[in-house]
Formats: C-alpha cells, structure tokens, sequence
C-alpha cells in the first residue's frame, strides 16, 4: 500500500538535528527523508515535499541560495526555518522567502524545543495539502481558457465565516474564487489569478465575481442573520471610473443594501494605485459600500494608506496573527493595528485565526472579529448556509 503521510524533508548538516527532527515528524504523522549534504537538496526537491524543515546554514551553502532554489522551482512546500544565529537573521529570512513567494510557517533557533516543533508540525499536518492543486498532465492555462471559462460561467465562490469575537456570532462571509474546470476540476486562485492580470481579464473577472457575490447574498443571509458580503477588488480594477455606479446598478437589482458589500484592497496593491484610485475609493464610500484594507501590514506606507482612504474596516494579515506567538514583534504589530484602526474608527478583523490560543490574544487585545481555520474552511454556497444554522442551532 502507498504510504499517503505527507513528505517532510530535513536539510541540516548535523545528523543529531536531522535525527530528532525526523523523529518528531514521524510521531507527528509525516514521512521523512533527511539530507544532511545540501548538493542533494535540488534532487529531491523534485519529489515535491509537503514540508521542509531548512537549516540557514549549511556546508558551501547558505538558505538563502537554498530558498532562491524552492523559488524557482515553483515549490508549494511549507517551510520551517532553522539556525544557530540570533532571532532577527532568521525573521530576516523568513521575510525574504515570503517576498520570493514561498510559504514560510515557521522558524526555530537551535537548540530545537521539542514540545514546540512537535506543536507546529501537528497544526500544519492539515494544511500542507490544503488548498494546494495536484500536479497535472496538459497544457499550460492560456488566455483562451479563462476567456472561454468566462463565457461559460466555470468561476464560482466559496465563502469562509467572519465571526465576531465577543459574541460569535457570524457577521460576514468572504467570497473567495474558485475555478471549476469541467476536466481539472477545482482549481484555486494562486493557479489563474496572475494569468488573469497577465492576460487583461482581471477586470471581467472582478465584475463576475461581484455579481455573482452579490446575486448569492439573499442566500447568504438565510435565517434572518444581517451579514456583510466581502469581495476583494483588484488594484488595476479600482482605476475604473465606471465601477462604484456598476456595483451601485448590481445592489439595486439584486435588492442588497450598499452598506452588506464591502469590497476588500490589498494593502500593497494600493501603494502604487492610491492616487488614481481615491476618485473611485470616495464614490464606493458615497453610494453607500463598504471597504477594507486587506493584508495590512504587508505594504509599504501603512500609515498613509490609513490616512487618506475612506476605509471602514482594516483585515490583520494573517503572518502576523500566526506568528504571534513566537515572535514579539508580530504581536506588537497585532496590537498597535487594533488600538490604530480602532482609535480611527474602523472595525479590525484578524485573517488566518487557526488555534484557540491566537483567538484568545486577539480578544484579550480587543479586536472585533476573526476568520479562519479555527472557525471553518471557504465553504460552497449550500455548506455555508448549513454551517451558520448549525452555529445557531448550536448557540
């Protein structure tokens, strides 16, 4: 029978450390390989790891080259970073792998705490295969594919629970993309959002998908709940004058009140956009809809994001929210974003809440709301309504 544990891949030069890691990993749930000479470290990267546990340094090789490696091969492994040197190289590192697009989980300095990596690898043993597409045989997307996925109305939403923390109630959903290949199956959103852009379609898309958001809302709201409907804009879409008076047609039609859209900007998509997109941000404000900074935290001017857009709500990325409690400087990040947006009147939601222990620091630090993981996955329509009567059911 084939061994269906997740692959976990050890690199570090001392055979102890490879020992105890694969040790942990074993007794946690995954299968191990352990590479304490990094020259095979590219071979078996081709076998595509779940997880890799890296050491920064390593004979001739530092992690950093290490890192540029995963990037290039386009690795969809869960990385935890090890190393003897002080705190701020390895946050350094993590930083730089997240910048390369690779999905940094966690980073230990040696000596290596077992009770604590044992911890991280048990909440990551779920999500190393989550949301992540099987490899598949076929052609690359083109922009035929998504034009004619358009056409034909292959995209559709999963939406994930916003509960509010004080109560637990559920307050919103966010509307997240799916492709729904008729061959391929599900297909994420890290696989077609870029092309998307590449190919001049992210604004056809965009308006897809807050139609369909919107159509969906009266399903949403089922059983009286008065929830908010969140679907995130891209950057380049907020350049078009026309779209606050479409949205604006959209609700009308669809009986939804303005101020249950409430329309999601990534912070660092906003950075290069702001000028030209505040015309559009005030009218989306003035015909009633809401809007939220996503990602906060990420970008470059943090404060003049704040500033100058007209925002009801600023989102907690969830890199900080998951590494509050191992790293001090994420939890002031956590902190000073609370008192901040709350000092401005805004409502905070923290994204990526997946352990009781995360949910408890954001409540003792008064943030207003959560999703994530604790909570529920991204849910088709019906699941989603189903999930909050049982919540209520349950209350």
């Amino acid at each position: 029978m084939t061994d269906q544990r997740p692959r976990l891949l050890v690199v570090d030069d001392e055979p102890d450390v490879c020992e105890f890691v694969a040790e942990v990993a074993e007794m946690a749930g995954y299968r191990c390989v352990a590479l304490t000479d990094a020259r095979g470290f590219e071979t078996e990267l081709n076998s595509a790891p779940a997880m890799v546990v890296l050491d920064l340094m390593m004979p001739g090789y530092d992690g950093v080259e290490l890192l540029r490696a995963m990037a290039r091969a386009g690795s969809q492994a869960s990385i935890v970073l090890v190393s003897g040197f002080d705190a701020r190289v390895l946050l350094t590192a993590e930083e730089l792998g997240k910048a390369l697009g690779l999905s940094v989980v966690g980073r230990f300095q040696k000596p290596i705490r077992l009770a604590e990596l044992e911890a991280l690898l048990r909440s990551q043993l779920g999500a190393v295969t989550r949301d992540r597409l099987p490899r598949r045989e076929g052609p690359a997307v083109q922009r035929q594919d998504l034009a004619r996925a358009l056409l034909r109305k292959e995209f559709l939403l999963h939406y994930q629970p916003q509960v509010d923390i004080a109560s637990g109630a559920v307050i919103g959903a966010e509307g997240l993309v799916r492709w729904q290949h008729p061959q391929w199956g599900l297909i994420f959103p890290n696989a077609f959002i870029s092309l998307t852009e590449k190919f001049g379609l992210i604004d056809q898309l965009g308006s897809y998908v807050a139609e369909r958001g919107i159509s969906e809302y009266a399903e949403l709201s089922r059983g009286g709940a008065a929830l908010t409907v969140s679907i995130n804009v891209s950057a380049h879409s907020l350049r078009d004058l026309e779209m606050p008076d479409r949205l604006a047609a959209l609700v009308q039609k669809y009986a939804v009140p303005p101020s249950s859209l409430l329309l999601e900007i990534t912070e660092s998509g906003l950075v290069g956009e702001l000028a030209r997109a505040l015309d559009t941000l005030a009218r989306l404000r003035l015909k009633g809809m809401q809007l939220s900074i996503d990602d906060f935290g990420t970008g470059y001017s943090m404060m003049e994001q704040l500033r100058r857009v007209p925002a009801n709500e600023i989102k907690i990325d969830s890199s900080f929210v998951q590494a509050q409690d191992r790293d001090a400087g994420a939890r002031v990040m956590v902190q000073k974003t609370i008192e901040i947006g709350q000092s401005l009147g805004m409502r905070v939601l923290a994204e990526g809440v997946e352990t009781p222990g995360q949910l408890e620091f954001l409540s003792a630090c008064g943030c207003n709301a959560a999703q994530g993981y604790l909570f529920s996955r991204p849910l088709p329509l019906p699941e989603f309504v189903a999930w909050c009567a049982r919540r209520r059911a349950a209350a």
